[in-house]
């Protein structure tokens, strides 16, 4: 059916949705950087964060950091509002940001009822065209149609069909989790928060720090991404607002020695969080993916098991990019869970439900926007009611 959809968009000259890129070899970048012995024993080979990104250079290339842009930040994270509250703020924001997606799943689907009674071939083959729209992807796509397909004499309107969806989507979040995703079992639990340039590691992880603190947990940050320039000064200006302690070395230094400093100095203070900054992208001819290799065996070597969690950060406007970037980063580090942020109305919100099916890791925080408390824990039944 899907292949049917293709050629039929072909006849009606219309372009067809993006499909996902192979992996190819970025150009390597040719400035020499601060490598510590074992890294330069370490096979060099192209960079692929400029495959992962989607983007041209000037598009990935870091901003400075802007007091009063901070300073505006700042003042709109004031005084915290009560749970329930921030809990339906939160939900409200959720909705807005998947208005996009929302339109889709809803007044375009009543539309598919027009007329009908019943679901046939011509009504699947638009509600697929409907989903690929939406970001879900095509083999995600495929899935869910078949789900329906099967349930397919038994609905009779556009609100069965509906409800049927929800259930077919809210099953694909169903992923088994680790106990180690949801609590602290070993002191200090070391956090490695990997992803792209742009994507939003900084502000996620002054977030999931302020998240911690106000658990009552002591953090600590490693400014471990030590080559973009002033990614140190946002780092440091996320860890005061959070009230996390933060290690750092000078510009350029070793990212591994950094991380391995931070996790003695957590040790030594009694910390009950790490959280580890790293390079989205490198300004040497060492590989991002063996960097960031070089950085989990120097934790490890420091504290057995650590890091104990792998967090992947994406961005949901780039949509199906994303996808390509989670493959390429759980291929070369074991990813253990997933941050999605920017679900600020510029994406499509089924970009989240294509990942966690074709990944198979759980997504563990979503990001709404800016302010402090806008990075919540992925809820799969609320995400499916905002989706609707």
């Amino acid at each position: 059916m899907a292949l049917g959809w293709f050629r039929k968009k072909d006849r009606d000259g219309k372009s067809r949705p993006e499909e996902e890129t192979a992996d190819q070899p970025a150009e390597e970048a040719t400035a020499p950087g601060n490598v510590s012995p074992d890294t330069a024993a370490e096979v060099e080979a192209p960079q692929a964060d400029d495959v992962l990104t989607g983007k041209d250079d000037e598009k990935t290339q870091p901003e400075a950091v802007d007091p009063e842009s901070e300073n505006s930040v700042a003042e709109r994270e004031s005084e915290p509002a009560p749970d329930g509250e921030k809990s339906a703020g939160f939900f409200k924001r959720l909705k807005s940001g998947l208005s996009k997606t929302r339109k889709v799943l809803t007044t375009d689907i009543d539309e598919l009822f027009t007329g009908k009674v019943k679901i046939d071939d011509e009504m699947l083959e638009n509600l697929e065209e409907l989903l690929i729209t939406a970001d879900i992807g095509v083999q995600t796509t495929l899935d869910i149609i078949e789900g329906i397909r099967k349930k397919a004499p038994r609905i009779s309107g556009s609100a069965e069909l509906k409800e049927i969806l929800k259930s077919e989507i809210r099953a694909l979040f169903d992923i088994e989790t680790t106990a180690a995703d949801s609590a602290l079992v070993s002191k200090p639990h070391v956090t490695m928060v990997i992803g792209v340039n742009g994507v939003g590691k900084t502000t996620t992880i002054g977030k999931l720090a302020a998240r911690a603190n106000g658990a009552g947990e002591k953090v600590l940050i490693a400014a471990a991404d030590t080559f973009r320039a002033a990614a140190i000064e946002q780092l440091t200006i996320w860890a005061e607002r959070a009230n996390a302690d933060i290690v750092r070395h000078k510009e350029n230094s070793d990212p591994a020695a950094v991380a391995y400093d931070s996790v003695e100095a957590a040790m030594a203070r009694g910390v009950d969080r790490v959280i580890i900054d790293t390079a989205g992208r490198l300004h040497t001819r060492v590989n991002l993916m063996e960097e960031l290799k070089k950085i989990k065996r120097s934790v490890s070597k420091k504290l057995p098991g650590a890091p104990q969690e792998t967090l992947l950060v994406l961005d949901a406007t780039t949509g199906q990019n994303a996808l390509s970037q989670a493959r390429l980063f759980n291929d070369a580090i074991d990813v253990t869970g997933l941050a999605l942020t920017k679900l600020d109305g510029t994406a499509k919100g089924g970009i989240v439900v294509a990942i966690c099916s074709a990944m198979n890791i759980p997504l563990k925080y979503i990001g709404v926007g800016e302010q402090i408390d806008d990075l919540q824990e992925f809820d799969p039944e609320r995400f499916v009611e905002a989706l609707f």
